[in-house]
């Protein structure tokens, strides 16, 4: 998907006035809040994880520079989101509220096209996500995600990746070694 082309459509019709820089470390927003904002990530990334009662959240998704990306679950209801995304490093980004990405979608035949694209991408991502969470071999899980994304590895510090693996940092580590 061409990323420049999104912003470029985002900012003709008048959406990315709101731009927001976290510190690495910062919530963009926390589990329990009405968090229907979309983020555009102009420059960093973040993480978005699920509370799961442990000491730690579980990392389910990730998003780099020129993601869309959003609370989805509060986006599409309204209720509060049980997400929770987090920059991990620094990250500028465009706000987008839930009513002006509406308008933006809503705005041409072009972005309906545009949106159902980013829709079904996001579907099959989700799609492939569930299948490597049940898979029970670490390697298998690590060999999949390496060929999905390589660009994780690039971005997104070991701790974190071993993590959205379900995996020990040691195990990632010995894995990437073989």
């Amino acid at each position: 998907m061409d990323t420049q082309f999104i912003v470029q459509q985002l900012e003709e019709f008048g959406i990315t006035q709101t731009v927001r820089v976290f510190k690495r470390g910062d919530y963009l927003f926390r589990a329990g809040a009405v968090a229907t904002e979309v983020y555009f990530i102009k420059e960093g990334c973040v993480l978005v994880s699920c509370d799961l009662g442990q000491d730690a959240g579980q990392i389910i998704r990730f998003g780099y520079t020129g993601s869309l990306i959003t609370a989805l679950d509060a986006y599409l209801t309204g209720a509060a989101t049980i997400y929770s995304m987090e920059a991990i490093r620094q990250t500028t980004v465009f706000v987008i509220p839930k009513t002006a990405m509406l308008r933006f979608w809503n705005s041409s035949t072009e972005r309906q096209e545009l949106w159902k694209a980013i829709i079904e991408s996001l579907v099959l991502q989700q799609m492939e996500r569930e299948i490597d969470l049940l898979i029970t071999e670490p390697k298998v899980r690590y060999q999949r995600v390496l060929e999905r994304s390589p660009q994780l590895f690039q971005e997104v510090p070991q701790k974190y990746i071993a993590n959205y693996l379900r995996m020990t940092p040691e195990t990632l580590s010995r894995l990437q070694k073989s």
